[in-house]
């Protein structure tokens, strides 16, 4: 294919430019004019408050309320952010973040999914957007992040369900105009890729659905259609909101918008032509499974071919729609991951999606977890993502939207607050990223995960990402710096610094 040829040659001169740029990383000012730089949350993971002041369950409180965890844990109160955003606003501010990106509770806004607004969910929102404007810090707004309301689940199935774009629609409708005279940053979904896999397909996170012999400790469900169905009826509420957005406010708010996919690399385990296959079918199902439809209009001929009727259609003008659909395209890249080719067999690791792809490695557990599966990282995962998307996807503006190294046990501790290998990691990625923006990339910003510590997906309590530790068993919920957080705000508040750790 063409595309092959391109990303080969691409490759080439980025192996150059590599060389020639080996001691890079100075300081944010090393990055194009308008680079933004920011930290990221959701709304379930970090806002707690779950019952107050006419929140209503999404399906995660349902899936933890269940004790589905491994630590048994829920997001009731989490970090709390509910009851901290002007304290934590000012600590965004002092570490020197261009932006924040957050994630609204569909459920706090909206809280039956349709009809009645909750004005003091409304409150909020406002009262956080309008803080973080009045410290300069960019509001980026992510309007469903892997959460939906449990009524929809409840009352028609949630994204498996066509009712689902009206009722979507009309709540980023709501949004739009409540809000989009400070926010010019929209998100639509964040991984949903990933989303109907765990939530559709394993069943190990909400709405916790599938079927034998595929998921886990499922009642309902059918794990070999509805990631499938899932996507695409995603995929067509992204392109619905767009199109409101473009027709009633882009031109007066002149914001942009967008969707977030996960976006894992991915590596053979040996040069054999099979395992060589194997991981370019892995890329067409993690990755092109949402940007082929979003740049040329449908899914891979990859998935075509192998998903066969399972895989549904889109219209002429469905098809339209989506290819126009992106403003930017947010990724959210943690590492690289090993693939070996499979017999398409029944696969022990319970997933029908993997059967689909046909591989063995280890990706699915980790792409859930976000952990770093090999001993140690390789920033240059991001710069052949980047190249990748580069060259097969018409060269599309990006955002890198999740980045970041979990730690595990004590989260605040003098010793867990030196994470001196989140600090290497952090610096490790952000020097490949100023690569792949010098070797033609289109990346418009970089988004560490996360700001704070939260409750994790999958893993509860268990893991941490923050930049600020958080003690869970404190009632006020105190905040700690890291290494990492004063490391970051050194280079974004610096003009020239070494992007060094030795200091701390």
């Amino acid at each position: 294919m063409a595309w092959v040829m391109r990303f080969f040659v691409s490759f080439i001169l980025f192996i150059v430019t590599h060389i020639q740029l080996s001691n890079g990383l100075k300081s944010r000012s090393d990055f194009p004019t308008g680079f933004v730089f920011g930290a990221g949350s959701s709304a379930y993971q970090i806002e707690g408050a779950a019952a107050e002041d006419g929140r209503k369950p999404g399906i995660w409180d349902n899936y933890t309320h269940a004790g589905k965890m491994v630590d048994k844990s829920t997001g009731d109160i989490t970090s709390d952010q509910y009851h901290h955003y002007k304290e934590d606003v000012k600590l965004m501010h002092k570490m020197g973040l261009d932006a924040y990106r957050f994630s609204i509770s569909w459920s706090r806004l909206i809280p039956d999914g349709h009809g009645a607004v909750n004005p003091k969910g409304l409150n909020y929102y406002n009262n956080l957007i309008n803080e973080l404007v009045s410290y300069g810090i960019e509001p980026h707004v992510t309007l469903s992040h892997l959460d939906i309301p449990q009524s929809l689940q409840d009352e028609y199935d949630g994204y498996l369900s066509p009712k689902f774009i009206e009722d979507f629609t009309a709540y980023a409708d709501f949004c739009f105009k409540e809000f989009g005279d400070r926010v010019k940053h929209w998100i639509t979904f964040n991984e949903p890729n990933i989303q109907t896999v765990g939530g559709n397909d394993l069943g190990d996170i909400p709405p916790s659905r599938c079927s034998y012999p595929f998921g886990v400790d499922c009642s309902i469900g059918n794990s070999t259609t509805e990631p499938y169905i899932g996507v695409h009826i995603i995929l067509l509420s992204h392109a619905s909101a767009v199109q409101l957005y473009r027709a009633k406010y882009q031109e007066i708010q002149r914001g942009q918008i967008g969707i977030t996919i996960l976006a894992f690399w991915y590596e053979p385990v040996s040069g054999s032509p099979k395992d060589i296959a194997a991981t370019q079918r892995m890329l067409e199902f993690h990755l092109g499974w949402i940007l082929d439809p979003l740049v040329y209009g449908d899914y891979p001929a990859t998935m075509r071919n192998i998903v066969g009727s399972r895989l549904p259609l889109f219209t002429k003008n469905e098809s339209e729609q989506l290819k126009s659909s992106c403003d930017v395209i947010g990724l959210n890249h943690y590492s690289a991951l090993p693939i070996k080719d499979l017999p398409r067999t029944f696969s022990k690791y319970g997933s029908d999606y993997v059967r689909d792809i046909s591989v063995k490695g280890l990706f699915l557990k980790p792409m859930l977890h976000r952990q770093e599966p090999m001993s140690h990282f390789d920033s240059r995962s991001l710069q052949r993502l980047l190249e990748y998307v580069k060259v097969k996807y018409k060269n599309p503006a990006v955002v890198i939207h999740e980045n970041g190294l979990p730690a595990h046990g004590e989260n605040y501790n003098a010793q867990a607050l030196k994470d001196t290998k989140r600090v290497e990691y952090l610096q490790s990625y952000i020097r490949s990223l100023l690569l792949s923006i010098r070797n033609g990339s289109d990346v418009r910003g970089y988004f560490v995960w996360s700001f704070m510590d939260c409750f994790e997906i999958l893993d509860g309590y268990e893991s941490h990402f923050g930049l600020y530790a958080v003690d869970f068993n404190d009632e006020k919920r105190k905040r700690y710096p890291r290494m990492s957080a004063k490391w970051f705000t050194s280079f974004l508040t610096k003009e020239k610094n070494s992007a060094g750790i030795s200091s701390y």
